[in-house]
């Protein structure tokens, strides 16, 4: 089988309604950690990481992320390439993109300048961003190639859970930022654990029964 058929076969098993569920997934997940950046409290730590690294290198954040994923991708095609599909691809190549376009969007209508709309904005920026991730996770058709390294650990590493993988990770990612003059702040601390509890609400009340709808017809 070549590579053309391959790729013809892979798209037919996954599905359309997968695919576009994945990538309206990072749409949203984009658009939320505009609003996080936009809040001026912290994001998430890679998300952090990639702009306070990619400020000091004076090169654009979406090339950044991208050029860092890379770097991820490559120990994700080693130790993990069965989670590679096409939501790492659009999650690795767009979600800076994403990102980018709508914290311009946004700043250009609405800038928080009090501490109270400031963390609205952080709590809005949870809420969208989490709603994004829940489809691009529910869709299961491919980890992004930092998100697959926390599952890889856990794979390497059994008698170590998952969630401490995660905060290994994540924390390595806020020290590089803290250290590259990025912001640490209650954004950062609000994405690391708030992420968890508000994803599971949209995978139960809403993600996984549009994936079972969309199964079903």
């Amino acid at each position: 089988m070549n590579i053309r058929e391959r790729i013809k076969t892979y798209f037919a098993g996954v599905g359309w309604n997968r695919i576009m569920f994945t990538i309206l997934g990072n749409v949203f997940a984009g658009m939320g950690i505009g609003i996080f950046k936009l809040s001026g409290l912290g994001n998430d730590p890679f998300s952090g990481m990639n702009m306070a690294l990619s400020a000091d290198l004076h090169m654009s954040y979406p090339l950044f992320q991208v050029l860092i994923n890379i770097i991820f991708f490559i120990v994700q095609f080693i130790f993990g390439r069965h989670y590679i599909g096409i939501g790492t691809i659009v999650n690795a190549v767009f979600l800076g993109y994403f990102c980018s376009f709508f914290y311009w969007l946004f700043s250009m209508m609405f800038v928080p300048h009090t501490l109270v709309l400031q963390l609205i904005t952080l709590a809005a920026g949870i809420v969208i961003c989490s709603f994004g991730l829940s489809m691009y996770q529910t869709a299961d058709a491919g980890v992004a190639p930092y998100d697959s390294f926390a599952i890889i650990l856990d794979e390497k590493l059994p008698k170590i859970p998952y969630f401490w993988c995660r905060i290994f990770c994540d924390g390595c990612c806020a020290l590089v930022c803290f250290l590259a003059g990025g912001i640490i702040g209650i954004g950062t601390l609000a994405t690391t654990f708030g992420f968890g509890p508000v994803i599971h609400f949209f995978n139960k009340h809403f993600s996984e029964k549009v994936i079972r709808k969309a199964a079903e017809n």
